[in-house]
This record gives C-alpha cells, sequence and structure tokens, in this order.
C-alpha cells in the first residue's frame, strides 16, 4: 500500500476509534436489533447506578445512505447519558447492496427493539426520541413523520411494538429528493444508488423516500437544524417541510445558521448541540407532574386522580355522573352522585367512609369545610345547607331563585359567608350567615345563553368566576369592577363553557372546558401552557391536589 493511502487509512481508522465512556456511563456495544437482510446492531449508553426508566434518544448516523457508521455518534450519545438520558447508536443497511426502504425499515426495527427492551435497558417506552444528521436527518425524519404506520415496518422483529417516536431533531436532511438534483453536489451519485435509478426512471421511488409528503399535523414534535451554505443538502429542504408542518398546525421549529455548511464545526455545531439538548429536555422529559382530580360528568360517569399534564389516570372511582369534587387533607376524596342524591367521601381504595344525607334532591355542589361539616349544594331542591358530621343541618339558605336547577355551584368564603352561582342568569349572590345577600355580580351579554358555573373568592378579595357563552373566566374586584378576563369578548383563549376551576401553587389557573372536552392550564399572563383533550369525558369540576 502506498504511503499516502496507509496514510488515510490510518486516519480512518483514527476517527472511528470510540470515545471511551466516564465513569458515569455504563456503555453496552453490539447489541443485536435485526437480522433482517444482515445482522444489525447498536450500542447503548445510559447513566450508571441509576433504576428508574429514562427517556431515550435513537442516533442515526449519515453518510449518503452508502456509509458512515454508529460510532460517529457515540460522542453525542454519551453526552446524553450523562444528562440523564438512555442513549442509542444504531446501524443500518446500506446502499447500493440494500436499497429504499431498507434502511427506513432499519431504523423503525431499532425503535421497536428500545421499546420491546425498555425495562432490561431502563427505558421510558413512552418517550422516545431520534436525531441524525444528513442520510441520518431524513432517516429520523421518517420516524417522525410516519409515526405508526405500518408501510415501512418490514419483516423485522417486534412487530407488536409501536415504532412512534416522540420528538426528532434533524440536522440537514434533505426532505423532497424530486427536488435535490441540480441543487446538491452528489445527489445524482447518491441518489440512483439508494433508490434504483435516478429521477427519471425512479420517480415514484424518489416521492414515496421524500419525508415531505408524510407531513401530518400529528407528526412528532420537530426540529430542524440547517445551515445557509449547505452545498449537500439545500437550506430550502427544511424551510419547505418546516413551513408545511407549521401550516398544519404540528409543532416544528427551524434553527437556521447562517453562513454554515454541511457538518458543522465550531460555534455552529455547539449552537447546534444546544438546541438538540434544550429540545429534548422540553419535549422527552417529563414536566413536573401535579395530582389532580376532575368529576367527569359524561356517560363514563367518574371521579378520576390523574397525574398533570400528562393524564396519567391513578384511580377512578365512579360518580353517576356526578358534578363536584374536593381533595380532603387526610388524603380522601369527597364528591356528589346525583343519581344517588348522595354526597359521599371514600378513602384512597374507593371504599365509602361517609355519606350523607337524606332528603337531598339533587346535591351539585359540596365543600368540606375547615370546621369538619360539610356545604352542600342542592340545585333542585334551592338550598345551600350546612351539615355537621352526623348529617343534622346546622345552616342552611334556601330561595325560589336558585331552586329548579337553577343554581350550579356554591363555596364557602374564608370570612364565613356563602357564593352561590345562579346558573340560569349568570349571576353570582353572596349571602351572610343570617342567610342576608350582601353583595351581587351579574355577568354581562346574552342572559338567555349565558350562563354561570363556579365561584371562588381569592384571598385578594377578588371573586373568580366562569361563565359560557361565550367561554370565560373573569376575576371582579369587591366593587364589581373587571380586573381579568381570559376569553370571553377577548377571544385570547376560546373556550366552549369553562365550568370547574382551581389554581395550582405556581399562579397558573387550571381550567375545565366542559363543552370543549378539555383540560387547560393557563399562566398569569393568559397563555395556554399545557392542554389535555379528554375525549369522551366531560369534565365537570377539577381539584388540585395539594
Amino acid at each position: 500500500m502506498r504511503p499516502l493511502a496507509l496514510f488515510l487509512a490510518a486516519l480512518a481508522a483514527q476517527a472511528q476509534q470510540p470515545p471511551t465512556p466516564p465513569d458515569s456511563v455504563e456503555a453496552t456495544y453490539d447489541v443485536e436489533y435485526s437480522r433482517v437482510g444482515e445482522r444489525m446492531a447498536m450500542d447503548i449508553f445510559r447513566p450508571k447506578g441509576v433504576t428508574d426508566a429514562r427517556p431515550t434518544v435513537l442516533c442515526v448516523h449519515g453518510g449518503g445512505f452508502r456509509r458512515g457508521s454508529r460510532v460517529s455518534y457515540h460522542a453525542l450519545a454519551i453526552k446524553l447519558a450523562q444528562r440523564g438520558y438512555v442513549a442509542a447508536s444504531a446501524s443500518y443497511r446500506l446502499s447500493p447492496r440494500h436499497q429504499f426502504p431498507a434502511a427506513v425499515e432499519d431504523v423503525k426495527a431499532a425503535v421497536r427493539f428500545l421499546r420491546a427492551n425498555a425495562k432490561k435497558y431502563g427505558i421510558d417506552a413512552g418517550r422516545i426520541g431520534a436525531t441524525g444528521g444528513s442520510a441520518g436527518g431524513h432517516l429520523v425524519l421518517m420516524l417522525g413523520l410516519t409515526g405508526d404506520m405500518k408501510t415501512f415496518d418490514g419483516t423485522g422483529p417486534n412487530l407488536d411494538q409501536s415504532a412512534k417516536v416522540q420528538a426528532v431533531v434533524n440536522y440537514y436532511g434533505p426532505t423532497d429528493f424530486t427536488k435535490s438534483y441540480g441543487k446538491s453536489v452528489d445527489a445524482h451519485e447518491v441518489l440512483p444508488l439508494w433508490l434504483g435509478g435516478d429521477l427519471e426512471h425512479e420517480r415514484a421511488y424518489h416521492i414515496q423516500s421524500s419525508p415531505l409528503y408524510y407531513a401530518t399535523p400529528v407528526a412528532a414534535p420537530l426540529l430542524s437544524v440547517h445551515g445557509t451554505e449547505d452545498k449537500y443538502v439545500e437550506h430550502a429542504q427544511s424551510v419547505w417541510l418546516t413551513d408545511k408542518l407549521k401550516a398544519m398546525g404540528a409543532d416544528a421549529e427551524l434553527l437556521t445558521l447562517q453562513g454554515a455548511g454541511h457538518g458543522f464545526k465550531g460555534p455552529d455545531a455547539d449552537k447546534a448541540e444546544a438546541a438538540l439538548f434544550a429540545f429534548f429536555d422540553k419535549h422527552l422529559k417529563p414536566a413536573q407532574e401535579r395530582r389532580v382530580l376532575i368529576s367527569d360528568h359524561g356517560p363514563k360517569g367518574e371521579i378520576v386522580l390523574m397525574n398533570w399534564p400528562s393524564g396519567k389516570e391513578l384511580a377512578r372511582f365512579p360518580n353517576g355522573r356526578g358534578h363536584d369534587v374536593q381533595p380532603l387533607s387526610n388524603g380522601n376524596v369527597l364528591y356528589t352522585i346525583g343519581p344517588e342524591k348522595k354526597v359521599v367521601e371514600v378513602d384512597a381504595s374507593g371504599k365509602r367512609v361517609w355519606e350523607c344525607c337524606d332528603g337531598l334532591e339533587h346535591p351539585l355542589a359540596a365543600q368540606r369545610l375547615a370546621n369538619g361539616n360539610t356545604l352542600i349544594g342542592d340545585a333542585r331542591a334551592g338550598r345551600v345547607i350546612e351539615v355537621d358530621k352526623g348529617g343534622k343541618t346546622v345552616w342552611q339558605y334556601a330561595s325560589e331563585d336558585i331552586a329548579n336547577m337553577r343554581m350550579r355551584n356554591s363555596k364557602r368564603t374564608d370570612q364565613g359567608t356563602t357564593l352561590i352561582c345562579v346558573e340560569a342568569v349568570a349571576k353570582v349572590i353572596e349571602v351572610d350567615k343570617a342567610g342576608k345577600i350582601i353583595w351581587t355580580w351579574q355577568a354581562k351579554g346574552d342572559l338567555s345563553k349565558r350562563r354561570m358555573y363556579q365561584a371562588w373568592r381569592l384571598p385578594n378579595g377578588n371573586t373568580r368566576m366562569t361563565i359560557s357563552d361565550p367561554g370565560e373566566v373573569v376575576e371582579v374586584n369587591p366593587a364589581g369592577q373587571v380586573v381579568r378576563t381570559i376569553g370571553g369578548d377577548k377571544m385570547d383563549i376560546q373556550m366552549g363553557w369553562p365550568s370547574g376551576h382551581d389554581q395550582f401553587e405556581n399562579g397558573n389557573l387550571f381550567v375545565s372546558d366542559y363543552t370543549g372536552r378539555r383540560l387547560l392550564e393557563i399562566d398569569p399572563a393568559g397563555k395556554v401552557v399545557n392542554q389535555l383533550r379528554m375525549g369522551p369525558r366531560t369534565v365537570a369540576s377539577v381539584a388540585v391536589v395539594k
């Protein structure tokens, strides 16, 4: 071999030497994930000594679909492991021996392998992302865009597992091969080898293999990073896909690096890597989970204890399509059961430890008070009563104005007064211990349509209410002046009928959009920061578990 060839071979061998993981990272090499076509393997890096399930990132190398090595992503995989991720760098079948869709089938098989072996490798199967550059960028785009489509599953193992990923970071991956020729210095060499012919002879394959044509509103959240001076994959390729996804309402971002070429270096590499970490942290690392209770007034008729914002259900108790719910300081739950004409308290196992009361007609609201008594709003009878532990009525307010289902929710204030929502006319009244109305507030608008559901007295003395048609959360001061409104005529957040609401410790509002069948978390600036679609559930009341 000539000296130059020997020198180049030595450099290539040196470049392929994998970095040594630090003591904090455990590496498992050459893990076989498929034998379709030929043996395919991955290398897995994870935090040492960690026993809980971690978010995971699949790294896919580039190389024009014809060369490259999974070793090239070891450095990034180690950094990911140091940040608390499990990271896997996978090989895939290369052209010209293996043409499209072999490589796509392989990366899907790799995701399925990770999910099937989640317990073994400490993987959170619900939080798997993917990243890659150039050809690898294209392949992870296909993962993010085709999701659970069976078209590219192939015949590999673990077909009972999903190949869907929850986030994708793409470095300069091509998105439309029909527009690559003449815009890339090597497309005329690379694409015919991978697609079995050029655009003239294999146009259908050029389209079928292009991520752009699989854009949908339910695509995985995507960050593309691309340089303006890329001679191999035109910067416009990332622009097209990002714009198309954003127009559909999908979560898609583009970080453009001015003057950067194909393969980032120096400050550009640092910017790209920082953006990658931030994106995966945002979409794969679980947000701080808080526990909430919901009262489902829909067909399922259940009280549900769940994590927020993930929506993971922890416990369910039948409520007969009741309306109200309150977490108690002892861990029990208080709620209404309309058909039984009861208010019940259950323990963590769902066993009833208290119920009340004979003579109720249609209890819609229930609140355990600081003195141990319970406030109950009976909408059919038109009365709000306070009962002691034995079920004896110790206080009552009754009026025809709130009878025959004209009333909705009632709440005792810290001052000992009681707020009652007169749903039928979108009005709240405040009554004192003597049963005298001492304050009222009337919503504006078409009162033949507007309905008020719930009112809370806030520590600052203001009152916060939820009203429908248009859906609105409104806060008024003691003088009746509106000091804050969300939705309504502002239309900043469009809600059908906000019903139950509560507040998280960070000041964010937790609101049920009853007819919109969704739960919303809204920050003090009025921005929705978390949202959960509830499917068939129509949630009447919500409560934050302190």
